[in-house]
């Protein structure tokens, strides 16, 4: 017997369900830590006279940040666990999120970005790991697209919280909120490590004394020495080069297209930076019917095909909106990006995990990550040199990497639909 089938046989789809609502809640505190900044960015600019350079490099501290989160989560998950991983990672990047909306300052300000996204970093890639783990094969790919859906209620939350009671009391309760994120903590406590991390460490022993009665025999999990190299191996480099594209290109459009959202309005629409925050909250809405769509066609398409037709989607609505004239034109047309580039992301984050072993599927997200860190890292300076200029013709470049990683998915692409994870 494989250890998915004993998941299937040990966790009861309850335990999935509610799995899936904390690992959701986790990730709703992620989203709305990264994506505040588009909102409070104008405030920090004029408050603390940020030329154009440092408002980016603000920004991008928060990748820079995630990008060494990102670069421990695999050590971290694959020999502390997936639990120990998560739990740190969550204190780290409420913690130092709160102490944000302390800041006085510039350099303060940095530092605190880049301690909160290192813990955004990890987190996102534990959780997911986490809820893989404990899902069985017929759920998990729709539940990590719904895991993945979190991104974008809790961009939506931070969004509605800022135009709201950000605008009316002031920037810093845009990060002062986030205290409300160590509440996650007790439930994640009351919660085991994942059936596969115990039986890979400790073998069916360790599964025994946790879920009592399993099966007496259960096949081993492939064991892989946990190295960067392992994924370059050749029977997994076709995967490895894909992930590493793949992610590189979502991140890098997505956050050039959301870094410096309300400036972008104010620039293209003639509208005020009030107006341009509510613009920015109604594209954010935007992404959540991507997520969902994909967790349909996951299922029904699979997961080779349903990548390469979303980011081919996210190709051509970047090069229309290159083309696009008139304000309704202009907004539709970044609204149809947003569907795209967040179902592309859902699909990513759901189809990584299946394409790499127990063993080091940690590390593999870890480096997935990494990826799309260093994406967001240069996409604020590349949208915020074209931001006075023209950005829709900066978006034309999105266009073309878009079209060809979709491509690419379907040459290198492995489709894992209602197949095993090692």
């Amino acid at each position: 017997m494989k250890i998915d089938q004993v998941i299937d046989s040990v966790v009861s789809k309850e335990k999935q369900r509610n799995l899936l609502i904390l690992t959701s809640l986790i990730w709703i505190v992620g989203s709305a830590g990264v994506m505040v900044m588009p909102f409070v960015l104008p405030n920090l600019i004029s408050e603390w006279q940020l030329s154009k350079t440092m408002a980016s490099s603000l920004v991008s501290a928060t990748f820079l940040g995630m990008l060494f989160g990102a670069l421990l989560s695999g050590v971290i998950l694959d020999y502390f666990g997936r639990k120990t991983g998560t739990i740190f990672y969550l204190l780290i990047s409420v913690i130092f999120t709160v102490l944000f909306g302390f800041s006085k300052g510039y350099s303060i300000a940095y530092l605190l970005r880049f301690l909160s996204g290192f813990g955004y970093g990890g987190l996102l890639p534990s959780a997911n790991t986490y809820l893989s783990e404990f899902t069985s094969i017929k759920l998990r790919g729709r539940y990590l697209v719904y895991l993945e859906t979190s991104w974008a209620i809790g961009s939506i939350l931070i969004a509605l919280f800022a135009v709201t009671f950000g605008e009316r009391f002031g920037w810093r309760w845009n990060f002062y909120i986030f205290s409300l994120g160590l509440l996650i903590l007790i439930a994640l406590l009351k919660n085991s490590e994942t059936p596969k991390y115990l039986f890979e460490k400790d073998g069916i022993k360790a599964l025994k004394e946790r879920y009592g009665d399993v099966p007496g025999s259960i096949e081993s999990v492939e064991k892989v020495k946990v190295t960067f190299g392992a994924l370059f191996r050749s029977r997994y480099i076709k995967q490895t080069i894909l992930v590493m594209i793949s992610w590189f290109v979502v991140s890098f459009v997505y956050y050039a297209l959301f870094s410096w959202a309300p400036r972008v309005f104010v620039e293209n629409l003639s509208i005020t930076i009030t107006k341009a925050k509510w613009y920015t909250f109604f594209v954010y809405l935007a992404q959540l019917p991507g997520y969902l769509s994909v967790a349909y066609l996951i299922e029904k398409w699979g997961r080779k095909k349903t990548l390469s037709v979303y980011f081919i989607g996210m190709g051509l609505s970047s090069f229309f909106l290159f083309l696009a004239s008139g304000n309704i034109t202009f907004l539709f047309v970044v609204l149809v990006l947003s569907f795209f580039t967040l179902g592309v992301w859902g699909l990513v984050y759901a189809y990584t995990p299946e394409l790499f072993p127990t063993s080091f599927r940690g590390t593999a997200n870890g480096v997935a990550g990494v990826m799309a860190r260093v994406a967001g890292i240069i996409a604020p300076y590349f949208t915020g040199y074209f931001v006075d200029k023209s950005i829709v013709a900066a978006l034309s470049y999105t266009a073309i990497f878009s079209i060809i990683t979709g491509l690419l998915v379907l040459i290198l692409g492995v489709e894992t639909k209602d197949k095993p994870v090692g």
